[in-house]
């Protein structure tokens, strides 16, 4: 008799089971997105920031991504990259940070500026190699290199008065930037 109450009592826990998930499931598998990768900071923080893609790619334009995703998130949102497309000349592993232009140029053609100046002419620090943030007055090999090293440890600098966090970079050495950096 005892057995036969244990199986009645595994059989109701089970169709309770059942009828749970039944009624829980709001979708089908096929409607559940299912990340290519590993999600990305962007993809947990959330925050929206709008990228400005032009050039060799299929769809130019603004998108909006979200913080945390890279250049190739930027390209996908703009369809991909055109037959064109010199893909060599985009690192698509690097952050994109609001506000930001990326241009892909298509083959053959002569980049127009340095890596990390803007149209305007301005060193985005948040871009820049090494070699153009050399080209900023009072900044050397070793200031360019502290400069990278600090956006590499804390992210992306959020405002041009963030370059003060960087060893070596006072008030003087700020004042003779300000004008020439941009984020």
């Amino acid at each position: 008799m005892r057995l036969g109450a244990v199986v009645v009592l595994v059989l109701v826990g089970l169709g309770c089971a059942v009828l749970v998930s039944a009624l829980g499931d709001h979708g089908s598998a096929a409607d559940v997105p299912r990340p290519s990768a590993a999600p990305s900071p962007g993809q947990l923080a959330g925050s929206q920031i709008f990228v400005h893609i032009l050039g060799a790619v299929e769809r130019p334009g603004l998108y909006a991504l979200r913080e945390g995703d890279r250049a190739v998130d930027a390209v996908a949102a703009a369809g991909g990259f055109a037959a064109a497309a010199d893909q060599g000349q985009v690192n698509l592993a690097r952050f994109v940070v609001d506000g930001e232009q990326i241009y892909v140029p298509a083959l053959g053609e002569v980049p127009t500026t340095a890596p990390g100046i803007t149209a305007g002419g301005k060193v985005n620090i948040n871009t820049a190699d090494e070699t153009t943030l050399e080209t900023l007055p009072r900044v050397g090999p070793a200031m360019a290199a502290r400069i990278i090293a600090w956006r590499e440890a804390n992210g992306n600098f959020a405002t041009i008065e963030d370059l003060m966090s960087v060893t070596g970079i006072g008030d003087k050495t700020f004042e003779s930037l300000k004008d020439l950096v941009t984020v």
